[in-house]
């Protein structure tokens, strides 16, 4: 207990404050994944592409600046003792991407919609939390472990930071700081992108809420009493996390991504009612349903077999420089363009 304060009540209050900012960014400065990719394929518009290279930039930039001030530990990040296997992390990215475009949201995108009163965004967050536990836990969970041991290499690195270390000689932090700088200001690179100050302010406030699960996990780790993991926000297990947590709570289950979850509804909540955009609305097409559920499943099994989902892989990692992130990025945007074209062309 930390200043009268449980735990795993205190974690969660930490997921929860980072979410929040990340559900008012959604509903508000309309940061969106699938809707990014889809601006820059078929709207010739890069701007939402811009505020998510912003968001890692800006992210990594905070993240190693703490971590150079030890308020961070970055050794013991989740993304860097975690096993993983490039070729399943491809398999799972693009299996999410296409996921994602047959859903039409990713887990958060699904999450912020639903805090706007979305009902088939309701519908995706239940059967996407219980897809990644059956892939995480469940029945297909002996499979992939074994997949994944017999493909993942040894690697003496585990972050991009630290082989531009080992290249030029630089302490880690700050290879970590100059990576993050160069992604930063590549996201700048555009006179467009500078004058739409709203893209950039709820670019860098994903970066900062992203930050906040790093800095505030280190801190329960390094004062409490009970084995905290350095984490940030993901949305693919906690989904499930949440799910188990409503059913059992008198057992426990608090945690940081449960806060998170809560975090998102609630800011995406207050960021619609703000816009005036909070409507109930439900699905109509039965066929457009089978699409979401099916996408959904995709996306759960595809965000444990990449290890994190759009903000998962897509920043909390690239903000530490995570070696599997850019991989799982650049599948996601695969799987999300193969299935955005089916949708839109059927491939014609």
């Amino acid at each position: 207990m930390l200043h009268g304060i449980p735990e795993p009540l205190l974690i969660a209050l930490i997921g929860f404050g980072g979410g929040a900012l990340l559900g008012l960014a959604a509903r508000i400065g309309r940061f969106c994944t699938l809707g990014a990719i889809e601006d820059y394929l078929y709207q010739q518009s890069d701007t939402r592409l811009r505020m998510w290279v912003l968001a890692i930039g800006v992210a990594g930039i905070l993240t190693f600046g703490l971590a150079g001030l030890g308020a961070v530990n970055l050794s013991a990040n989740i993304y860097y003792i975690t096993p993983w296997s490039p070729v399943i992390t491809v398999l799972g990215g693009l299996m999410f991407g296409y996921g994602m475009s047959l859903a039409g949201n990713c887990g958060f995108g699904a999450l912020a919609r639903f805090g706007g009163g979305d009902l088939r965004s309701f519908v995706i967050v239940i059967v996407m939390g219980i897809a990644a536990y059956v892939m995480m836990s469940g029945p297909l969970a002996r499979l992939r472990l074994m997949a994944t041991e017999a493909t993942t290499p040894r690697l003496e690195t585990d972050s991009y930071a630290q082989i531009l270390s080992q290249v030029t000689g630089l302490p880690v932090v700050w290879a970590g700081l100059a990576l993050s700088l160069l992604i930063a200001l590549a996201a700048l690179g555009s006179a467009r992108f500078l004058r739409d100050r709203k893209a950039m302010f709820w670019g860098m406030i994903v970066g900062v809420a992203v930050t906040s699960g790093w800095l505030g996990s280190t801190w329960v780790a390094t004062h409490g009493f009970s084995p905290q993991p350095i984490q940030s926000h993901t949305f693919s297990a906690p989904l499930g996390e949440t799910i188990l947590f409503l059913m059992t709570a008198s057992g426990g289950g608090l945690s940081f991504g449960v806060g998170s979850v809560f975090g998102v509804l609630a800011g995406a909540f207050g960021g619609s009612l703000i816009k005036g955009h909070f409507r109930w609305e439900a699905c109509e097409d039965p066929r457009e349903l089978r699409r979401q559920i099916l996408g959904a499943v995709c996306m759960g099994f595809g965000a444990v077999l990449a290890f994190g989902c759009t903000i998962g892989q897509g920043v909390s990692a690239f903000s530490v420089l995570a070696l599997s992130a850019p991989i799982t990025f650049v599948a996601i945007f695969i799987g999300a363009a193969i299935g955005l074209r089916q949708l839109i062309t059927g491939f014609v």
